[in-house]
């Protein structure tokens, strides 16, 4: 499509914005690992907060959305609506004790965990394994969505999207470090907002929909509204609901929604004022990425079946798509075709800005792992700040390279979250468990972590064969995971020594104060109920104001409501 001098000069601007505030807080980010990993450790709840929004609205969440709502209703969210419960666990009950810890990654947790030469191998390895296998994997998915919005939307090609991207977001998450990042990202959130709602609005104005009311009752659409799956449906059932709710969420490891916390999360905690200003941060992370920001993307995929009902009608109208970019995941940027001038630049833009945050957040996460966790604890442990900066600049530039290159090897956003998903599956419980259970050991992570990933190829690279013997559901490939990875996990833990009595006491003393690492255990389980319960009331009544089911609507708004009084009482006991 064309785009109109208006639309060219929205994103200019956007991208002389982002590297002005790189540029901007650039000397100061540059004078230690503290400045540039953690932004000083001094970051109010509300921008970290706003970050991690940010981050987890990437270029291939849209597609992840659409794809779900176009292939199995608004109920298919529950893949990814069911990690509130995840998220939830960390506000309640981790934010507090890892900004206790005073660590400069979460990595670093390891060796106050655990003692013995194996918790410093399981730091280094960890390191590689997360800030730069999983991360490119990660940051691939994310390109790859990019590059299909970018073909769509501009015309160009993979190779030409990357490098025009990458060069803009290397140049100032090299140079701002972590506190560039999280600035950005405040204004990226916001151009996101803006422009996801608005396309939505204009969206459901167009001829070809009639507004919300003709599309709820479209033929192609009425039948995909339902919030929960369909009980008489057993797979559906068991695929999107009940194996998400009781066994997901607990069980396994998946970027951003990590049982305990962790990764880029962990990051932001870390980098809070205080224990309060980190269990807030998370707090408003989990309400606005399940409740407040889902529903204009769900609206826009629902469009999509009106007027792209399927793939081939798709293709139809996009011939120049590769066929390895074919998918439903697209729908997304082929909706925002009908947009305005000005009004698909400010869209545009706030994909970019999509793409943007997740890969710059990535990257920086990414290279605090190297960094700190293996160049200046193994390779050079008299580096000087100085030195360990360059090193993480080298790292960004390297990572990104990486992950662009990877990009080229993969098809769907959907594919590569089922394949997260299954190598973590297992995994889950031990990470939640490790705080508080002082018979788990080095070796009981890296018994789930190998059996868990094992499990995980050795179903993806015999399905990618068609083995009629190993044709196993994903849902039972999941849960076969779990079950093999956690048994695994246990056992070792069971049959090996626990970490040395002054190493478990001294860790509890750091992050539990010496208090009982079980006070107000009670009032904590209800807040995190309560929680959750909140949450997702005011999700599902966003839903059916939107569906004009008022007494569904009020009646939820209220449960929610009395949610956040309950919160309010009980809060000082949980920070």
């Amino acid at each position: 499509m064309n785009l109109s001098n208006l639309d060219y000069g929205i994103i200019i601007g956007f991208f002389i914005l982002s590297l002005s505030i790189g540029l901007w807080v650039s000397k100061k980010a540059g004078k230690n690992t503290s400045e540039y990993f953690l932004s000083g450790r001094n970051m109010p709840w509300w921008l970290l907060g706003v970050s991690m929004v940010a981050t987890t609205f990437a270029a291939d969440t849209l597609g992840l959305v659409t794809e779900l709502v176009r292939k199995e209703g608004v109920s298919g969210n529950w893949v990814w609506w069911a990690f509130l419960l995840t998220g939830m666990l960390t506000v309640i009950f981790y934010a507090k004790l890892w900004r206790k810890s005073g660590i400069t990654t979460d990595l670093e947790f390891y060796e106050i965990r655990y003692s013995g030469k194996m918790a410093g191998f399981l730091r280094g390895f960890r390191a590689i394994y997360l800030g730069v296998i999983f991360n490119v994997v990660t940051m691939a998915s994310v390109c790859l969505a990019g590059s299909k919005i970018a073909n769509i939307l501009l015309g160009i090609d993979q190779g030409e999207m990357l490098v025009y991207s990458s060069i803009v977001v290397v140049i100032y998450s090299s140079l701002g470090g972590l506190k560039g990042v999280l600035i950005t990202d405040f204004v990226q959130f916001i151009i996101a907002m803006i422009g996801s709602i608005w396309a939505t609005i204009y969206i459901l104005d167009l001829p070809e929909i009639g507004g919300l009311t003709t599309l709820l009752s479209h033929e192609n659409v009425s039948g995909q509204l339902d919030l929960l799956p369909d009980f008489s449906d057993t797979e559906a059932l068991v695929t999107l609901f009940i194996i998400p709710i009781a066994v997901q969420w607990w069980s396994t490891w998946y970027p951003g929604a990590e049982p305990g916390g962790g990764g880029y999360i962990a990051q932001r905690m870390l980098a809070a004022k205080d224990e309060k200003n980190a269990t807030w941060a998370t707090l408003f992370f989990n309400f606005a990425h399940y409740a407040l920001r889902p529903w204009p993307w769900i609206l826009v995929g629902l469009a999509s079946l009106v007027i792209f009902p399927t793939l081939a009608d798709i293709n139809a109208a996009f011939p120049n798509l590769p066929p390895e970019m074919q998918g439903h995941d697209v729908a997304y940027a082929a909706m925002i075709t009908y947009l305005p001038a000005g009004l698909i630049g400010i869209v545009l833009t706030s994909l970019i800005a999509a793409f943007m945050s997740t890969i710059s957040t990535q990257l920086n996460w990414g290279s605090s792992y190297v960094v700190n966790d293996l160049y200046g604890r193994f390779i050079n442990r008299e580096a000087s700040e100085q030195q360990k900066v360059v090193v993480g600049k080298i790292t960004t530039v390297a990572l990104m390279i990486s992950a662009a290159t990877f990009s080229f090897y993969l098809q769907s956003a959907k594919d590569v979250f089922d394949l997260l998903l299954q190598i973590g599956a297992g995994t889950g419980l031990l990470f939640i468990l490790r705080w508080f259970w002082h018979r788990i050991n080095p070796y009981s992570e890296i018994a789930a972590m190998a059996i868990s990933f094992v499990v995980a190829i050795f179903f993806f690279i015999n399905g990618k064969k068609e083995v009629p013997w190993i044709e196993i559901a994903s849902y039972w490939q999941l849960i076969i995971g779990v079950l093999i990875t956690t048994i695994g996990w246990v056992s070792v833990t069971l049959l090996t020594k626990p970490s040395s009595e002054e190493t478990i006491e001294n860790f509890e003393k750091l992050v539990f104060d010496g208090e009982d690492k079980f006070k107000n255990i009670g009032i904590k389980i209800v807040a995190f109920c309560t929680g959750v319960v909140g949450v997702y009331a005011f999700l599902f009544a966003t839903g059916n104001w939107i569906y004009g089911e008022q007494l569904i609507a009020t009646t939820l708004s209220i449960l929610s409501l009395i949610c956040v009084c309950i919160l309010i009482k009980i809060w000082r006991k949980i920070v």
